[in-house]
């Protein structure tokens, strides 16, 4: 009898069954802890107290000194600066071309076809060209020395001349020129070459003063001509001798 009860007790569901303890979690308000401010005078003395390490004695002589040390330029140097100087002040046209790899045969027959406009080929090393035109009005010009330069100058700007001469010689690259104080890159000379010479426009303006002067001088003439010819051809009519012819006269005057 036993037996059977407690098998019943051991088969009846489990429905709503709840444990004998259970765990249960509460969740608390997070805490944070904020440091207080610090007293004031403890702030003072921990800066009073603050320890200061000494400045690391450095023998005299175990750094290089701190004083830049100009160079003076040589004497070949200065000379080559004068003559620089020179060229800028009397050219009013000075072209940077690249040489690349020019034989000295092809360099003379250019030399030679420059000389017949007027163009001089001047060889100047670049590390002086460069600090020559640091302290000039001409520094934009710096960039273009990088390699093997030539420069070709010229007491009178003639564009036209240097580019159909350098047509004829291509391992001569222009890079840039400096026309009447003006940079120009190789599209602006171009376009300079393209405009017209100055005897040219100064022949056109003659020309055009010149007609001016002619059109005002014949307007000035014809006014007077044409009053006395009416004067005249008045007194004729006022004339107790006038005929009736003198009508037809004094419209063809007119």
């Amino acid at each position: 009898m036993a037996a059977t009860l407690c098998g019943k007790l051991l088969t009846l569901p489990k429905q709503g069954w709840l444990p004998l303890t259970q765990n249960v979690r509460h969740g608390s308000k997070a805490v944070t802890r904020h440091r207080k401010p610090m007293h004031i005078l403890k702030q003072k003395l921990l800066a009073v107290t603050q320890y200061i390490p000494p400045k690391r004695v450095v023998p005299p002589g175990a750094y290089p000194s701190q004083t830049k040390r100009v160079q003076e330029d040589r004497g070949l140097v200065l000379l080559l600066k004068r003559e620089m100087n020179s060229i800028f002040q009397d050219c009013k046209m000075i072209a940077v071309v690249q040489n690349n790899s020019t034989n000295s045969e092809d360099m003379m027959i250019l030399k030679h076809r420059l000389y017949k406009h007027g163009i001089t080929v001047k060889f100047f090393p670049n590390q002086v060209m460069r600090s020559f035109l640091e302290g000039s009005r001409y520094h934009n010009m710096t960039p273009l020395f990088i390699g093997p330069t030539v420069l070709l100058v010229s007491k009178e700007p003639k564009a036209k001349e240097m580019l159909v001469t350098l047509r004829g010689s291509p391992q001569m690259v222009l890079l840039g020129a400096c026309i009447d104080d003006t940079l120009l890159s190789v599209q602006g000379v171009v376009s300079y070459s393209k405009l017209p010479s100055v005897t040219s426009i100064q022949g056109e303006l003659v020309g055009g003063l010149t007609m001016l002067t002619s059109q005002t001088a014949s307007m000035l003439q014809h006014h007077p001509a044409h009053l006395s010819a009416l004067l005249q051809q008045y007194l004729k009519q006022q004339s107790p001798e006038a005929s009736t012819e003198g009508t037809p006269k004094a419209e063809e005057a007119v």
